[in-house]
């Protein structure tokens, strides 16, 4: 990697090591939560196959908000408490200081199995053995962002992610306080922190 393009979070080399990751592992080790999601699902509930379709569904569609909360809330933690700017740059600083980092594109397994836990204890309060299928889906909707994060980073613009591309360049650059939805403009739309058009404002 280029000099300049990277940064270092710990010292110690295998916590440094643990707060990176690569596509191969990140595809493996989500696909394996994904499979373990509903193997839960097909050992311990009585789905068939059309609510597993559905609730894996809502899963996919759930993800885009938490995708959105993480990243407004938690990721910029220190917009709201000012005082915790250590744990922004370990959560998502050194990413915006080194966007082209390419093993800080992703979360990392274990990080990523601390989230997925916590997330599944949440769900499983409201939706009880129903959350191993849900969780398949917000596993599926994760590495969906991470390929699109990836890319937009990466890759070439092709024309279908252009406009998601913009959106989060205008993040890194431009609007650090808004365009917080990578995978989906959605929740940007209604909670009010899309950017600015700027086409219309050039017609102004």
């Amino acid at each position: 990697m280029e000099k300049g393009t990277t940064g270092r979070l710990f010292k110690n080399p295998l916590l440094e090591s643990l707060t990176r990751s690569n596509p191969p592992t990140t595809i493996l080790f989500y696909s394996l939560m994904i499979i373990s999601f509903l193997f839960l699902n097909y050992t311990y509930t009585q789905n068939n196959v059309l609510q597993t379709v559905l609730l894996y569904s809502s899963g996919l569609f759930v993800w885009t908000l938490i995708e959105y909360i993480l990243h407004r809330f938690i990721f910029h933690i220190d917009e709201y408490i000012p005082k915790l700017k250590r744990l922004h740059y370990l959560l998502h600083g050194i990413h915006h200081d080194f966007p082209r980092d390419h093993e800080r594109l992703f979360m990392p397994p274990v990080p990523g199995t601390i989230i997925a836990a916590i997330l599944s204890g949440f769900w499983y309060l409201f939706l009880g053995k129903n959350t191993f299928a849900f969780m398949a889906g917000i596993s599926n909707g994760y590495l969906i962002y991470t390929y699109i994060h990836y890319s937009v980073h990466t890759k070439p613009v092709y024309q279908p992610m252009r406009k998601l591309w913009k959106n989060h360049a205008l993040h890194h650059y431009k609007y650090p306080k808004k365009a917080f939805g990578v995978s989906s403009p959605l929740w940007d739309h209604i909670f009010r922190t899309m950017p600015p058009d700027r086409t219309k404002q050039d017609l102004n």
